[in-house]
């Protein structure tokens, strides 16, 4: 298998994708894929996961992708057609961006964290450039007591998240803990079931536009993939 990451930092709808075939077990009609984040308690970046066959053959990701569909999905808070437009900022600035729900905003540029001078693409040369997927309601919230952030947990389906399809959520080092999914969650733009019988690629988006004051934008960390029905820890 291999990796192909399409990420960047400081963005909120940032993917990743993973090649390599995972095929549906027949006798009970799904597979197990599991992805490893660095959530913990008061620490969730859910990002939403999406899978993709390899129809035309060429190993490349240009066929459609299909949403993994999680606990938050179909909510009427839940915005399944969002897109948000980046702009290029200069030099030491922050990140403008402006969604198709007529909300603007930016990424803060943390200087105290991160030596680049801007964050925008390298590899883009356009000015601007829009990302597309869905947009969960977010969780964040700051303590009036202590002022302190927390990212609060979905019930399942998201990367980076202390969701109930953890086997283990004990994680006060931050260290690398994963989510279950299931090929069968697969659905069509019109929410029905897509029924794969396989999958060759894999893209996580971050699932919220929101930011936690000093720490900064919300953006998933997916650090390990694992088909799990053949043990396959990659």
């Amino acid at each position: 298998m291999s990796l192909l990451c399409l990420k960047h930092t400081g963005d909120r709808l940032k993917s990743c994708c993973l090649s390599g075939t995972i095929r549906t077990d027949k006798s009970d009609n799904f597979s197990l894929i599991y992805l490893k984040g660095n959530a913990f308690d008061s620490s969730n970046e859910p990002g939403i996961v999406w899978v993709m066959q390899d129809v035309n053959g060429d190993g490349l990701p240009n066929d459609e992708w299909y949403e993994l569909k999680g606990s938050e999905y179909g909510k009427p808070e839940t915005i399944q057609d969002y897109a948000v437009t980046y702009f290029r900022p200069g030099l030491n600035m922050d990140t403008p961006w402006q969604d198709n729900k007529g909300n603007t905003g930016a990424i803060d540029r943390l200087g105290n964290y991160h030596p680049q001078e801007f964050y925008y693409p390298l590899w883009i040369e356009a000015d601007s450039y829009t990302l597309y997927g869905t947009c969960l309601k977010a969780r964040t919230e700051q303590s009036p007591s202590t002022g302190m952030w927390s990212n609060n947990p979905f019930g399942w389906g998201y990367a980076d998240n202390i969701g109930d399809d953890m086997p283990n959520k004990d994680n006060p080092n931050a260290g690398a803990l994963g989510n279950y999914f299931k090929i069968s969650d697969a659905v069509n733009i019109d929410g029905t079931p897509a029924n794969l019988s396989h999958i060759d690629f894999i893209k996580v988006q971050t699932g919220v536009n929101v930011k936690a004051g000093w720490l900064g934008e919300n953006s998933t960390e997916v650090f390990k993939f694992c088909d799990e029905n053949n043990n396959n820890d990659k």
